[in-house]
């Protein structure tokens, strides 16, 4: 076996990591994003390209977006696990749609197999928005480790992107069902995530990098 065909078949294996496809090399990957099971029926064609380049100390992430309604506002997520309950989530910013329906956005953070969110204690939290049906929380719950008592970190691997308003899901012919993911907590549902790949592996699970 020749040098060549052992390095393609030793990408062939990373492409095939976690059940999906990921175009992966050491400081790269590609993957795709697939419509959630709520907006299924209502945007059958929606999907995003995301490449995640690290620099070492922070990644770029951007990310190319499909088959969605056109002049329309979505919340990007970094979640837990791809479909509810999502677990823990972390809002990264807005995507904007053009008249094609069509979305690029880039953001630039900590998006590799070191993503995380920890809380070591309960702590008092900032009470900002305050109307129903998801009011800001008076207090963090405690993340715990297997032991049940020692603070432990929760990886978060998935992606999830949102409708902004209600309004515009229903405009599309989604449900109009309200969730807290957008800055204010009056979100629409889930229009697109990554549960082509399994809730323990998602796609940032596949990125190491040396630092």
């Amino acid at each position: 076996m020749g040098m060549h065909t052992l390095r393609t078949i030793t990408t062939a294996l990373l492409v095939t990591a976690a059940g999906s496809a990921v175009a992966a090399d050491k400081d790269r990957i590609s993957f795709d994003m697939v419509v959630s099971k709520t907006a299924s029926n209502c945007l059958p064609d929606a999907h995003a390209r995301v490449t995640i380049d690290s620099k070492g100390e922070a990644e770029d992430m951007l990310i190319f977006a499909s088959g969605l309604p056109p002049k329309t506002g979505f919340d990007f997520f970094v979640i837990q696990v791809p479909n509810a309950p999502f677990g823990l989530a972390w809002y990264q910013g807005d995507v904007e749609t053009d008249s094609a329906g069509n979305a690029v956005q880039h953001f630039r953070g900590r998006f590799n197999i070191e993503t995380f969110i920890i809380a070591q204690g309960v702590a008092q939290a900032p009470q900002v928005f305050n109307d129903p049906p998801f009011p800001d929380a008076k207090e963090n719950p405690e993340t715990f480790g297997p032991d049940g008592k020692t603070p432990g970190p929760v990886q978060t691997y998935h992606l999830g992107l949102w409708f902004n308003s209600p309004k515009d899901a229903q405009k599309a012919g989604c449900l109009a069902n309200v969730t807290p993911f957008n800055g204010e907590h009056n979100a629409g549902i889930q229009v697109l995530n990554a549960s082509n790949f399994p809730d323990n592996f998602g796609p940032l699970r596949t990125l190491k990098t040396d630092r």
